[in-house]
């Protein structure tokens, strides 16, 4: 982190600099300290630049030339996630900064870094990595520029990309550097990109793949008369009578293994070529066709090499990295981390550490495949899972050596809470399949769901002496849950504070279906085992569901119909989001496009519909929380639009009041304006002129006055029905054939 600490070490430079938009923590949990201790344990001299003053040249020299290469990184998180909401304004607060003070790192920061570090020192490589270059290694949807932007290794001219789980690429490429093999000809490694001349291939041996014919069948040939004379011609007959005998070719038959072995050693051998920068920033069926092409290729079993052009040049994709053994996970985070902020931030609040300083990862990787989300795509599909001692030696190091710890393990997760362990049966199976998802649409059969293992970590872990409490802080995936009850009874009555976050997301199938997320059923099952386990435990707890406005497919009548399921459960959400289209998800792509990656893409296939303006994606926000003074106007608004003006009202059955005193607009109470359940908008001033009876019937305002609550209303003529009586229902035997599904 300075000069000084590399005096104090006996230093006189560094082998690798790292540079991250992170405040430095050394944690397991933050990327940088990872990958500086894994390095420090091949025997490397890492030093680390944390959040540099972009602005200049200098802080970029302060600990001197790397010897081998910069790392750089934005941090754990995307850099416009971080700062930027999903309405595009600034955030005025950064979790991974000291005192969460915000503009601590640029936008787009491996870009801005990378150019940095190459101006500090020409011709030292420079190598990106962590979730922002991961997730931009292809032309990629930009949410913020609202455009199709360059792989990241254009715009921020390094040499390499290490995408993925990254310890055994960036010990690979450490070793090679400082034994003095050039940057450039490091082509050979899984889960790592960089730039070559157009039309590149490692050796002869190797086939380009024209991903444009994966969805569109290639020439049929006319099938020929077998009763017809070949050639009736006497010339043409003179000319194949003088042919060369064809040479025959034995057929072989080959055995179901041996056409693997074929088709696994061609695919080794394959480089599939995606759609151009230029046309998949000009088209967005291309886009989508080539966003579906590379999910496709996502698997680390039976993943192709994937080549892209951006002008004269291309992006070369090496397949996915292999997933780490059991024991090279254990390696990583048995490493001699520190397991505070570094010493120079003294006592300030950093509030990314203080969420997981009594946490620890058990697991990696996610076989979800829900389309907002990018673990999948970083991470990968295949769970990476820690060894039980390996965690229970993690605990007892907090206990023994984090300041303040009460005796509490805020969390045992990652990036689910109950995948631990889980694989599919038989490895075969796994390096062969391509789904997009193992539990989408339904849980795959030969996915192991038995959760034994978990329990039996859950239960040592509690076990250890000075343990009082082991909590469950990471979302819960319920439609595994549900497979098995003791796993559930164990978390309820053990591991849950009287709060469970939990994600069904939304309500309506063809909104969960572009989300590739379980229908609500799954969720009404896991919330009635929930409720059993903690009645039979003695405790009152409660599920708290998290929801996304605004997402790809997801349409006005979704969200209403999310409101009125939200009211009936009598939910009132506090933090709920909007989504945010990330580089490469596929509910970007969606977003984007207007098509639906998940099924062959063409001109004519299925368009999803997205809420794309402001105004829009504020109102489907709002029905989240519609109890809220402040979303009442722009709900009535749009309520009025929808022609469901019968659900603003102040009984019971209505979502939202047509007016209410908490509302404060800013506005002289003559100048607001009320929606009354006639669809009829009426300014208050107006209802004054005209008196009492020009209001609503069988309404009236209290001493006849037009700015004060309006009164319950009277008995009416015409019954209304409940708004539960608004709810969609679904037959009983959808719900049986839903629950089989799941």
């Amino acid at each position: 982190m300075s000069r000084a600490e590399m005096d104090a070490l006996g230093w006189d430079s560094c082998d690798i600099i790292l540079i991250t938009g992170d405040a430095y923590i050394d944690h397991p949990s933050f990327g940088m300290a990872l990958v500086g201790r894994l390095l420090e344990a091949q025997g490397y001299r890492v030093g680390i630049i944390s959040q540099p003053d972009w602005t200049s040249v200098e802080p970029f020299r302060a600990l001197g030339k790397p010897n081998l290469y910069w790392g750089i990184t934005a941090g754990n998180m995307d850099s416009m996630v971080n700062r930027y909401t999903a309405d595009r304004k600034i955030r005025s607060d950064d979790a991974y900064t000291p005192d969460a003070a915000p503009n601590k790192r640029p936008d787009r920061a491996v870009t801005v870094y990378c150019q940095r570090a190459r101006e500090a020192f020409p011709g030292v490589p420079v190598i990106a990595g962590s979730i922002e270059a991961s997730l931009r290694r292809i032309a990629h949807y930009d949410y913020w520029s609202d455009k199709v932007r360059r792989s990241v290794l254009f715009e921020s001219k390094a040499d390499l990309v290490i995408f993925g789980n990254a310890e055994r690429a960036l010990v690979d490429v450490t070793r090679r550097i400082a034994a003095g093999e050039n940057i450039k000809d490091i082509r050979d490694l899984r889960g790592t990109a960089f730039l070559v001349p157009q039309g590149w291939l490692p050796d002869e041996e190797w086939s380009v793949h024209n991903s444009t014919r994966v969805d569109v069948p290639g020439r049929i040939d006319k099938q020929p008369n077998p009763y017809a004379m070949a050639l009736e011609d006497p010339k043409a007959c003179a000319l194949d009578n003088a042919a060369p005998e064809p040479v025959a070719k034995p057929v072989v038959i080959m055995t179901r293994e041996q056409r693997q072995a074929a088709a696994r050693e061609k695919a080794a051998k394959t480089v599939v070529r995606l759609p151009s920068f230029e046309t998949v920033s000009e088209d967005p069926v291309m886009y989508a066709h080539a966003s579906r092409v590379f999910h496709l290729e996502s698997n680390p079993g039976n993943a192709r090499a994937l080549v892209q052009a951006h002008g004269d040049r291309d992006v070369w994709l090496n397949p996915p990295p292999l997933p780490l053994a059991m024991d090279e996970m254990d390696n990583v985070y048995d490493l001699n981390y520190a397991r505070a902020p570094h010493p120079s931030y003294g006592k300030a609040h950093i509030p990314a550490w203080e969420m997981i300083r009594y946490s620890v990862n058990i697991m990696r990787g996610c076989f979800g495949g829900c389309t907002f989300c990018s673990i999948t795509e970083h991470e990968g599909r295949i769970i990476q899972s820690r060894s039980e001692p390996s965690i229970l030696r993690e605990i007892e190091l907090i206990r023994d050596t984090t300041k303040n710890f009460a005796g509490t393990i805020t969390d045992l997760g990652g990036p689910t809470a109950n995948m631990y362990r889980l694989a599919c049966k038989e490895k075969k199976i796994e390096e062969s399949c391509r789904r997009l998802s193992c539990v989408y649409p339904t849980i795959c059969s030969n996915l192991g769901t038995d959760h034994s293992k978990l329990i039996s970590l859950y239960r040592k872990a509690r076990a250890i002496p000075g343990i009082k409490k082991i909590l469950i802080g990471s979302g819960l995936r319920y439609d595994l849950a549900v497979r098995s009850p003791e796993y559930v009874k164990e978390l309820v009555t053990h591991h849950v504070g009287g709060l469970l976050k939990i994600a069904p997301e939304h309500t309506e199938q063809g909104t969960l279906s572009k989300m590739m997320k379980p229908g609500i059923g799954a969720y009404d099952e896991f919330k009635r085992m929930f409720e059993k386990f903690s009645l039979e435990a003695g405790k009152k707890q409660y599920l708290i569901p998290y929801f996304i406005a605004a997402h790809p497919g997801c349409t006005d009548e979704d969200m209403l119909n999310l409101a009125l399921w939200l009211k009936k459960n009598n939910f009132k959400l506090d933090q709920v989001q909007t989504f945010t289209p990330t580089p490469m998800a596929m509910a970007t792509t969606m977003y984007h496009s207007r098509k639906n990656p998940l099924a062959k893409v063409t001109e004519d296939s299925e368009v999803v519909e997205t809420a794309r303006s402001g105004k829009v994606r504020k109102a489907h926000k709002a029905f989240l929380r519609y109890h809220d003074p402040a979303n009442w106007p722009i709900l009535r608004e749009t309520l009025t639009k929808m022609g469901r003006g019968d659900l603003i009202g102040n009984g019971e059955r209505h979502l939202i009041p047509a007016w209410h005193p908490s509302e404060e607009t800013g506005q002289p109470v003559s100048e607001r304006k009320r929606v009354v359940p006639g669809n009829v908008p009426m300014s208050e001033r107006e209802t004054a002129k005209r008196g009492p009876a020009a209001a609503r019937p069988g309404v009236r305002g209290a001493g006849g006055r037009a700015d004060r609550a309006p009164a319950a209303p009277a008995a009416s003529t015409a019954a209304r029905p409940s708004i539960l009586a608004t709810i969609k229902t679904k037959p009983k035997a959808d719900v049986k054939q839903k629950s089989g599904r799941r």
